[in-house]
């Protein structure tokens, strides 16, 4: 950890752009923001004469809470420390200096030994938490989910995998429709009393159950005084659900409804591929950033080269940066850094404030941390330097420079 920090650039917060201003931070914790229009002293023009501005922007440290992996890495496959720590550095190095590993549909023995390993690396503060992406979802909007792995909504079951994460369990992906999703004494009552959030997905479900889940997962975080957030979440809107038509209607209206009524927040992959960049401006302008985080879903092949790689039991081949099943034309995860995804958000219209909101404070919101996720005084120095085309330029996390 870097004792001191001083760093200047025009600063990326919350609610505005500071156009010039220095950020210090000792010990890894921001202590004081100057901005150069405020200086009310002659030290704070002292800092700010003895810091030249260095022509760039200053982001908070992103929060991806949907990611499998990157650099040539899986968290799903991971056997090892090493193997963890290249897809967590991947993305490190790009921005993101909270990620939360997403498992993906497997079996019981697996998920478990998966969990424990990721479980050690959240203790070390190397990952933000872990998102199991299954397994109790739809057959017939699997995605790149192994069917063979799907299983009925299981309490007990639930309630084994949150003990092997040790309290870093932080969202699962339900299908709304399937019996013991929700309810009392289902799969969401497990998580939430445990620490978790459900995070509405992969689905087939009509209006009704998504409605019924939707309102039985506000009650119930209403209800829970030591909850880890009041919201869940909704798991990469529009992909892996039945679409939105307007006789069939499917889950996505209720899912837009709930966001717009301070319910669930929706994941959207912003990064080109997943969805059209126009769709999630679109979005953005409906429900507001309070609602939207944008996402990754990224898989091993994130930084990467085109060729062959793995998700779960799943055989993936990548083409132009577009990750498929091998052999079908389903979607299997991400390719993209979640600062690609700001930067193709802002392109399709997004101001820079609100892409980078929903890019760090609301991951933050979510995890249910108050100490990342914004340039403020008293959180985390997570910063990331980038320049005008939203390249990274250098990564601080705790406010040390990451290699």
């Amino acid at each position: 950890m870097s004792a001191l920090l001083k760093i200047r650039g025009r600063i990326v917060m919350a609610d505005r752009i500071c156009e010039d201003g220095v950020i210090l931070a000792k010990d890894g914790v921001i202590t004081e923001i100057l901005e150069a229009e405020r200086v009310q002293n002659n030290r704070e023009e002292e800092i700010l004469g003895s810091t030249p501005a260095r022509g760039t922007t200053i982001l908070p440290g992103l929060v991806d809470v949907h990611c499998h992996g990157g650099g040539g890495a899986s968290f799903p496959n991971a056997k090892t420390r090493e193997e963890i720590m290249t897809a967590v550095m991947e993305h490190r190095r790009h921005g993101t200096t909270s990620v939360v590993a997403s498992l993906v549909t497997a079996s019981a023995e697996v998920l478990k030994e998966r969990a424990a390993l990721l479980a050690k690396l959240a203790d070390e503060g190397e990952l933000a938490g872990i998102h199991f992406e299954g397994p109790f979802i739809s057959f017939e909007r699997c995605g790149a989910q192994d069917p063979a792995y799907i299983i009925d909504p299981d309490p007990q079951f639930t309630r084994e995998l949150l003990d092997v994460c040790q309290g870093h369990a932080l969202t699962m992906t339900l299908a709304p429709e399937k019996k013991g999703a929700y309810g009392p004494g289902s799969v969401t009552e497990v998580l939430v009393e445990g620490g978790a959030l459900p995070s509405w997905g992969h689905t087939d479900s009509g209006s009704h159950h998504a409605r019924e889940a939707l309102d039985y997962s506000r009650d119930i975080l209403d209800r829970t005084a030591e909850r880890r957030s009041a919201h869940a979440t909704i798991t990469h809107l529009f992909n892996g659900m039945r679409p939105l038509h307007h006789r069939n209607t499917g889950p996505i209206a209720e899912f837009l409804s709930d966001a717009t009524r301070g319910g669930a927040i929706a994941e959207m992959i912003c990064d080109g591929v997943h969805l059209d960049p126009a769709l999630v401006r679109d979005v953005v302008e409906i429900l507001g950033r309070e609602a939207c985080v944008l996402v990754t879903d990224a898989m091993e092949a994130a930084g990467m080269p085109d060729g062959e790689y793995e998700l779960g039991s799943q055989k993936v081949s990548v083409e132009a940066g577009r990750a498929l099943i091998t052999g079908q034309g389903t979607l299997a995860g991400g390719t993209a850094h979640l600062l690609d995804c700001v930067r193709t958000a802002v392109t399709a219209g997004i101001d820079l404030v609100d892409a980078v909101y929903m890019s760090s404070v609301q991951g933050a919101k979510i995890l249910g941390r108050q100490d990342i996720g914004c340039i403020e005084v008293g959180r985390r120095a997570d910063l990331v330097e980038v320049d005008d085309a939203l390249n990274p330029l250098s990564v601080f996390k705790d406010g040390a420079l990451v290699q």
